[in-house]
């Protein structure tokens, strides 16, 4: 018997499935764990249909929510049944509509049976990261189907980036068959295995996860291959003397080969949704395996094209070592040369230091360092020529002597004077010193008692003859 409640609340839901128990006088049968089916209108049927028939093996309180979200006020409609054609469970379907479809942990959370382990299905599409939703981190086990995704073999790389202790897939339940009746095949004594294969229907996951699963235990690498199905079709197990055959070409009855051996039938049946669900509501506590051959799977050649774009650049960028990049623009400014490693770089760990060059770097820094060593002479020159202001000088006889070769300094700045009386500069306060001919252009330069200003002109000065050493000790 079914009892309906419209527009109703979590509490009043969980009062009238006890009291429907209760009616029927089956209170005292135990509940062994909660199975939350979270799914849509269109799958709901199939998966109720699969959970009540698990529920006779283990009688559970099955919770289909049905998120439909819309314009509409928040409302919760509920169908509780209780024994009857359902199992020995206890069914609620529950129908979130508004904004409360956005909320369905709010609403599952006081429905759990007390002290009982807590499984969650998707039967569709499942969460990016199932172990982080917010009903995921409810449960104990949470079962997703790669299968049923319009993308097979990118929903299963996703599972793998994000599985968690706890989490399994329907695509790899399927699998218990054959891998059953592989190990089988290997309890016999068998030569040393060079390779495998496996003919498996185009973006199956299970065929994938079957390749990866005997790359890992055998050690060989393992070929998959497109055949027409349906699913698995054939698995080859290639040693020195032969191949050990196991064909299903009807998705019904299995052959295997072997060399010395006469063939051998096995029922490999394909397994119906009810009987997986059961299976794994069989063992509550994490799939080791299913992990460890999710991480087989980025070793598989086959699966190589499907695997992340995300976790391909972080490989890329782990592998490489760092390049560093300077533009010619940058590379020419005083700051960046001055900032830039010139100089081997050590690593901060361990004792061994890693050098780190930029060779273009070094060589722009030295030819910088060059042409400013040469520029700034120049411009100090140039800015002491312009500060000395000009003075007359006095007039004063000048003796004919002979006059050493002027400096280019002092022929580049000319000052023209009559020709009928010379005018020199007195370059130095030492006797002796030679003096500019007579009928020559002089230089105007500064008087010779202020030393201090002296010193700050840019005319190259002739250099003074050294006093002769006086004789006798």
């Amino acid at each position: 018997m079914s009892v309906r409640l419209e527009d109703t609340t979590a509490a009043q839901v969980g009062t009238a499935i006890s009291a429907e128990r209760f009616r029927q006088g089956s209170s005292a049968v135990g509940r062994v764990l909660t199975l939350v089916i979270i799914t849509d209108e269109a799958s709901q049927s199939d998966a109720v249909r699969a959970a009540a028939e698990a529920a006779r093996e283990h009688p559970c309180r099955i919770l289909t929510a049905i998120p439909r979200p819309g314009r509409g006020p928040a409302r919760l409609d509920a169908e509780i049944t209780v024994g009857g054609s359902d199992g020995l469970g206890e069914l609620a379907v529950l129908r979130l509509r508004g904004p409360l479809a956005h909320h369905v942990s709010s609403v599952v959370l006081p429905l759990l049976v007390p002290d009982a382990p807590v499984v969650v299905w998707w039967p569709e599409d499942a969460p990016e990261v199932p172990s982080q939703d917010p009903v995921g981190k409810l449960a104990q086990r949470r079962i997703t189907d790669t299968s049923a995704s319009s993308r097979p073999l990118k929903a299963l790389d996703l599972r793998r980036r994000s599985y968690h202790a706890g989490d399994t897939d329907l695509a790899w339940t399927r699998l218990t068959p054959w891998r059953a009746l592989i190990a089988s095949a290997l309890d016999l004594p068998y030569e040393n295995i060079t390779g495998a294969s496996v003919h498996v229907q185009r973006s199956n996951p299970s065929g994938v996860m079957l390749a990866a699963w005997m790359q890992r235990g055998l050690g060989v690498p393992v070929a998959v291959h497109n055949s027409r199905g349906p699913g698995i079709t054939e698995v080859t197990i290639h040693i020195q003397r032969g191949d050990i055959t196991i064909s299903r070409p009807d998705g019904r009855v299995a052959t295997m080969t072997r060399p010395g051996f006469p063939d051998r039938e096995a029922a490999l049946q394909r397994r119906s949704l009810e009987g997986l669900i059961a299976e794994e509501l069989r063992r509550l506590d994490p799939d080791e395996i299913y992990g460890e051959t999710l991480d087989a799977l980025i070793h598989l050649i086959d699966f190589a094209p499907h695997a992340g774009d995300g976790e391909k650049a972080v490989r890329k960028k782990s592998t490489e070592a760092p390049v560093m990049r300077t533009s010619q623009a940058d590379a020419g400014t005083p700051e960046n040369v001055r900032n830039a490693p010139t100089e081997a770089t050590p690593s901060v760990r361990g004792s061994r230091a890693r050098a780190t060059t930029a060779p273009a770097v070094v060589a722009t820094s030295r030819r910088l360092a060059a042409a400013s060593a040469t520029k700034k002479p120049l411009a100090k020159k140039a800015v002491a020529r312009r500060s000395v202001p000009k003075k007359s000088v006095p007039k004063q006889a000048v003796a004919k002597k002979s006059v050493p070769k002027k400096s280019a300094a002092t022929k580049s700045v000319p000052t023209k004077v009559p020709t009928s009386k010379a005018v020199h500069a007195k370059t130095s306060t030492t006797k002796g010193a030679p003096a500019a001919a007579p009928g020559t252009k002089a230089v105007r330069t500064k008087p010779a008692a202020t030393k201090a200003t002296a010193s700050k002109t840019a005319v190259s000065k002739a250099p003074a003859p050294r006093a002769a050493p006086r004789s006798g000790g």
